[in-house]
This record gives C-alpha cells, sequence and structure tokens, in this order.
C-alpha cells in the first residue's frame, strides 16, 4: 500500500465532498483530480481557463477546502512532485519550473539565507499560534510518568527524533531511538507496555515502517505523541497528544526549526518539572 501523502489526502477529500459541490466547483474538482502534475507548472489564469472557470472560482474552490487563496492550495501540488524528486539538484531544477506567477528565486547565498530566516521565523511564530499549553502540559504529563520512551523518527525526521532521544537520556530517562538498524523495528519496539510512551514524529509522504510501529505501539497499549504535519495524518489516529507542526519550505527544500524547537520546549519543560519534584 502506498504511504498516505498531503496530495492523496487532498484528492480523497475532493472525491468524498464531489456530489455536495455546485457545478462550477465540480469543473474545478474534476480539473483538479485528472491533471495534478500540470496544476502545480501552470499559472491561475491557465488553470482557470482549462478548467472553464473565472479565476475567483478557484479562489472559491480552495476556501471551501480550507486554504486561504489557490496558490496556497497549489503548493500541496507542488510540494508533491519535489517529494517524489529525491535528487537535491532535480529538485532545484523542477523548482525554477514550478515558480509561476511572478515568484522571484532566491540565487545567491545571502539571498536564500535571507529567505530561510523570514520563512522559518514565520513558522515559529505559527507554532506558537496553534500550539495550546494543554497540549505542552499533557505531553510533559506523559513524558514525566514513562517508564520508558520509544522515539520514531525515520528519514527527514531522523534529526529531530535523534535530538529529543539526546536530551531525554541527558534528563536521565529510559530513551531509545527506534533506527530499525539492521531491519530491526519491530525488534526494537517490542519491549514496549501500557506504561511507556511512543513519540512518532513523521511528515508526508508519511514513512510506512514509522505507521507500522505507531499502531503496533497502540495495539500493546502505550501512550502515543505524534508531531506532524496534518490533523488528518494517519498518526493522529493513534495519538493522545498531536502536535501539527508547519515547517518552512524554500525550493522545495523544508526546514526543520518548528519541529526542533517544539522538541527543545518538551525537553526543558520536562528538566524544570524535575526540579521542582527534587526541591
Amino acid at each position: 500500500m502506498k504511504n498516505p501523502t498531503q496530495l492523496s489526502l487532498l484528492q480523497d477529500e475532493i472525491r468524498h465532498r464531489y456530489e455536495t459541490l455546485s457545478k462550477r466547483l465540480k469543473q474545478v474538482a474534476r480539473y483538479m483530480l485528472d491533471n495534478s502534475n500540470s496544476i502545480a507548472f501552470d499559472t491561475i489564469a491557465s488553470i482557470a481557463v482549462q478548467a472553464s472557470v473565472p479565476p475567483s472560482t478557484l479562489i472559491r474552490f480552495a476556501n471551501a477546502f480550507g486554504f486561504s487563496g489557490f496558490n496556497e492550495m497549489k503548493q500541496v501540488f507542488r510540494q508533491h512532485l519535489m517529494e517524489e524528486t529525491v535528487n537535491y539538484t532535480e529538485r532545484a531544477r523542477l523548482f525554477r519550473r514550478t515558480s509561476t506567477d511572478g515568484h522571484v528565486i532566491p540565487e545567491k547565498p545571502a539571498e536564500i539565507l535571507n529567505v530561510f530566516t523570514m520563512v522559518n521565523s514565520q513558522a515559529l511564530q505559527q507554532l506558537v499560534m496553534q500550539t495550546s499549553s494543554e497540549q505542552l502540559d499533557r505531553a510533559v504529563e506523559l513524558l514525566n510518568n514513562a517508564e520508558n520512551i520509544y522515539v520514531i523518527g525515520l528519514r527527514r525526521s531522523f534529526s529531530v527524533a535523534s535530538y529529543l532521544t539526546y536530551a531525554l537520556r541527558h534528563l536521565e530517562r529510559r530513551a531509545f531511538l527506534i533506527d530499525g538498524l539492521g531491519g530491526m523495528f519491530t525488534e526494537q519496539l517490542s519491549m514496549v507496555k501500557p506504561n511507556d510512551v511512543v513519540i512518532a514524529i513523521s511528515y508526508s509522504p508519511y514513512a510506512q515502517e514509522g505507521l507500522e510501529l505507531v499502531e503496533w505501539g497502540a495495539k500493546r497499549g502505550a501512550q502515543q505523541i505524534a508531531i506532524t504535519d496534518s490533523q488528518v495524518s494517519p498518526l493522529a489516529a493513534f495519538s493522545d497528544v498531536c502536535f501539527v507542526v508547519r515547517e518552512a519550505q524554500v525550493d522545495g527544500f523544508r526546514s526543520q526549526v518548528a519541529a526542533m524547537c517544539l522538541a527543545q520546549t518538551l525537553a526543558v519543560s520536562l528538566a524544570l518539572n524535575n526540579a521542582k519534584e527534587e526541591e
């Protein structure tokens, strides 16, 4: 079974709601489902002509599915192409091809640094606004009461998972990084119990091995904390606490600043909690 992506989840939602849409929005829906590759390259004006609707209908369609505008919805299609392109040089080439609607491409290192700094700042502000104190308190409580903590983060999530395991061990917690060394993913999680916590970090396209481990942890009764990119992420269904983190992106390359900030927040909060208990 192919791993779910942000695009496949959006397409599933469009299909599910198709019959409830107006005639014009159905035209857009059909075009979106039948031309997913070209949408990333075409301008809004071109898409409107080919779908036989005015540009304003595209905006209404995007709004109906929770996007602030059609350009934001286009990013889902564009990001899918980027994710399917593993080679970073090819990603850069693809970014040039998909940079339409007057988008200015950063070229020099200083320009790229400036853009990354700006978008990461925006991502951190969004993290603060979308993360509730109740979520943070609950996550720290689960970690504080856990006998063992298993951290899952594969592929691009591996660096955040590695740091979080490192930080938890400095807090003298029994933390274990599930890295699947030797293909032993299940074996590394085989001892998980109901009084343990599983922290799973995964973004679209979600690693199949990670999803299987999360499901395994749920069957064993472990408490789960998810750090992911959508409320409809496969991880969300199994989590006791789900943090939705929208990372910054530049030229198809996603940052990890927001997720790392959240990991540091959990670790430092747990450290302060320990200090209070020892007073």
